[in-house]
């Protein structure tokens, strides 16, 4: 089984990184949107998660980075952008940290900051508990999702998180993206960057990104998705994906 998914053929090659709870097919509500002439897109997995769930790994920011990376140089793409959706915000930030030469432009959804994420504590216990309990990860994507989805839209994400994650992995990433600080080596980098925010997402919404992004990335822009809260990909994907190329198509 291939460890990646890929759509189009286009020059502007584009890594999708998906965030805590997804995997490279969370992607998939987006795609039949996506100009495959222009982009050609590639969603890889995390060690971890989906195609590479039984890959074992520190399951670290630094080591999702490297893996994109190196699929990279395994595809000869010696420029390329990233799109990352929460926590992959934060993977595709250390790529750029790593590589900036070789990115053309980052474009966020929802993206965790460089920073990482504070938490209160009875906060960051619901997202503890998430790693071995539905209820807590089903908790997170209504509230994530302002409280206004269908149950059967809720379950379907928690399935989708609990087929295609490793329990181990994903208690793993969490202390990953909300722990990890590296905002000191992407501060101001002259990379075009956009972030992309739901406006019924409470967790990372526009007041986070002016406080974070917008003091790091000098060719930033924000845009607020009405429709959308922490998963865009799912509540309004041709808005998403409109979004996402029109900025795109600039770099």
């Amino acid at each position: 089984m291939a460890e990646y998914e890929s759509v189009g053929t286009g020059e502007h090659l584009v890594f999708a990184l998906n965030g805590w709870f997804g995997s490279a097919t969370a992607w998939r509500p987006v795609t039949p949107y996506l100009d495959g002439t222009r982009f050609t897109y590639v969603f890889p997995d995390y060690r971890g998660y989906g195609a590479r769930k039984d890959v074992d790994g520190e399951y670290t920011i630094a080591e999702a980075a490297c893996d994109v990376l190196a699929l990279a140089d395994e595809l000869g793409a010696e420029r390329f952008s990233l799109l990352g959706h929460s926590m992959g915000g934060s993977v595709m930030q250390w790529v750029l940290a790593e590589a900036p030469d070789r990115v053309r432009a980052l474009a966020g959804v929802s993206p965790v900051p460089a920073s990482g994420v504070p938490f209160d504590e009875q906060t960051r216990q619901l997202f503890d508990s998430a790693a071995n309990s539905p209820d807590s990860r089903r908790a997170i994507i209504n509230f994530t999702t302002g409280n206004r989805y269908t149950g059967v839209w809720l379950d379907a994400m928690v399935a989708h998180s609990l087929g295609t994650s490793d329990e181990a992995a994903f208690a793993a990433y969490l202390r990953a993206w909300a722990d990890t600080d590296f905002h000191e080596r992407i501060a101001g980098a002259d990379v075009p960057v956009k972030v992309i925010v739901g406006a019924h997402d409470p967790a990372l919404g526009e007041p986070v990104m002016r406080a974070t992004f917008a003091q790091w990335y000098p060719r930033l822009e924000v845009e607020v998705l009405a429709g959308a809260g922490h998963y865009g990909m799912d509540e309004t994907p041709v808005a998403l994906a409109t979004s996402v190329e029109s900025f795109l198509r600039e770099h």
